[in-house]
């Protein structure tokens, strides 16, 4: 889709390398505004027992959305966090039990690979639009100084072309992480 939109059929231009990278630039924005959402269910409070967490071993994390402890419950026991780089704490008034399971609810990072992909078909043709943005203006900073066959405008006609899509890719971002509207429901701390 991007080497169509870049009108590049025969690889004259991009390289399917460089291709790639703008696409994974472009899969990354998207990921930021509207990531996977997963529950990671293999943590336990560490022994001996801690409110700190390692949530190193959650890759390609996004952000943390909740944290449910413990688990097992219904209706479920949400609890407040702060979150620091790879560590989560649990604000909790007591002491959390060692060995004790938590869910942690995440948004992380879409991937584009030759198996296949993980954005919605709906978000597919605003990855190609980001990604020929971030080629177009990669060309253009290349074709500076260069002998081009569209004489001395090109660099500028490249220039503009990638930054007006690159305008509307991340506009559209905008809008896509504002209509996220995420209902929350305030709860106090279950001491039970």
């Amino acid at each position: 889709m991007v080497r169509k939109d870049l009108r590049d059929d025969d690889s004259v231009r991009w390289t399917d390398d460089e291709l790639d990278r703008h696409i994974e630039h472009a899969v990354r924005d998207i990921s930021l505004a509207v990531p996977i959402q997963s529950r990671n269910i293999a943590l336990t409070i560490p022994d001996p027992a801690s409110r700190e967490i390692d949530i190193s071993a959650i890759i390609d994390r996004v952000s943390v959305e909740a944290v449910e402890y413990p688990v097992g419950y219904y209706p479920k026991r949400y609890r407040h966090f702060v979150e620091w780089a790879d560590t989560l704490e649990l604000l909790t008034e007591s002491e959390p039990t060692a060995g004790d399971s938590l869910y942690i609810y995440y948004g992380k990072l879409h991937t584009v690979d030759d198996s296949g992909s993980t954005l919605p078909a709906s978000l597919e043709d605003l990855c190609a639009l980001g990604a020929g943005a971030y080629a177009a203006l990669d060309w253009a900073a290349y074709t500076i100084n260069q002998v081009n066959v569209g004489g001395d405008p090109t660099p500028g006609n490249f220039l503009k072309w990638g930054q007006d899509r690159l305008d509307h890719f991340l506009a559209e971002l905008r809008r896509l992480k504002s209509a996220k509207l995420k209902v929350r429901v305030l709860y106090t701390e279950d001491t039970t």
